[in-house]
């Protein structure tokens, strides 16, 4: 009879072999993880008095995973939609655990059973034409921070780019003359091509004809010292931007602004255009056209169209008349 391999070999082999080897997932994703696992296993250290390397396949089962994510929920206060990241980060484990152990298969099943967690779905933010126009102006030309910052959201509003894709864009990966256009590596190691307009090809000309910072650098976009700007130095590119922008348009104030915001302002411009929902799921690098369904969710303006197509119910409203004076009296006894 075959024996049941060990936890920490599988684990090790999950992430070099299916992970690194076969999948070629991104290192965001190995990162993510990672954090899994390294909080899932300093849980059951702790619940099971056990270091990780000497746990067995079988002690790993639903009832220690369920009680890991809500243990998670209760101390750390993750959200139902991180709870639901770290179960399907374990998850994918388990299903790889499925070809190496089949005589698990009943606990292995057990594990992916484990359902996820139904959470409220906000509505998006995005932004208007005129507020995007006023974001664009905001950034002082006059300095090398402003013309990138000019730069990098003028591609953020025109591409819809994933904030990892556009802090990872190099120089190579513009394309100039007729059909100019953006190659970018997108989630799930796929490539796909953006086109560009002819101002927005022409204010990245001009960018990348700046000296650089570090000679040798490929970076589209880098930061003060020449490097890969970083999520929260994209961000504050943003929030450096939006102060003032704020000032000039009121109604950016109402609004909570981060780099996906500028992503949906371009989904739901083409929405609006009349583009089909395959087409911005192609334009946006969507694995399924059901993903753009919240654009349609969100769109207040597709919305009133339907509404003025139709013939809804009508109403009568009514007029308050107060109540005679005694009668008041004797209700508020």
């Amino acid at each position: 009879m075959k024996s049941i391999p060990s936890f920490a070999p599988l684990l090790e082999s999950f992430f070099i072999q299916r992970l690194m080897k076969q999948r070629c997932a991104s290192p965001h994703t190995i990162k993510s993880y990672r954090d899994t696992f390294h909080l899932l296993l300093v849980f059951i250290r702790n619940h099971l008095g056990k270091q990780p390397s000497e746990l067995e396949l079988t002690e790993i089962n639903a009832p220690l995973i369920s009680e890991f994510l809500d243990d998670m929920e209760k101390k750390r206060n993750i959200s139902p939609r991180s709870r639901n990241v770290r179960l399907a980060a374990i998850r994918s484990f388990f299903r790889y655990v499925a070809f190496e152990a089949p005589a698990q298969s009943a606990q292995i099943q057990r594990v992916l059973a484990i359902p996820s967690k139904k959470h409220a779905r906000p509505v998006i933010h995005y932004l208007s034409k005129e507020e995007i126009k006023v974001l664009l102006a905001t950034p002082d030309q006059y300095f090398w921070s402003g013309r990138r910052d000019h730069a990098f959201l003028l591609v953020a509003v025109q591409t819809g780019m994933r904030l990892s894709e556009l802090t990872g864009l190099k120089k190579q990966d513009v394309v100039f003359g007729a059909g100019a256009h953006i190659r970018v590596i997108g989630k799930g190691r796929k490539e796909r091509c953006t086109p560009l307009t002819k101002q927005t090809a022409a204010v990245l000309n001009a960018w990348m004809s700046e000296p650089t910072r570090k000679p040798d650098s490929q970076v589209l976009f880098p930061n003060a010292q020449g490097n890969r700007l970083s999520a929260d130095g994209a961000q504050y590119i943003l929030n450096k931007n939006l102060k003032p922008a704020r000032e000039k348009c009121l109604s950016l104030k109402t609004k909570h602004v981060t780099m996906h915001s500028l992503r949906h302002s371009v989904a739901m411009e083409l929405l609006q255009a009349g583009v089909d929902r395959s087409m911005i799921a192609l334009w946006l690098g969507h694995e399924s056209v059901e993903t753009t369904q919240i654009y349609l969710h969100a769109n207040l303006e597709l919305k009133q169209e339907i509404l003025d197509k139709t013939s809804m119910p009508e109403g009568k409203p009514g007029c308050y008349r107060p109540d005679d004076r005694l009668l008041s009296f004797l209700k508020s006894l």
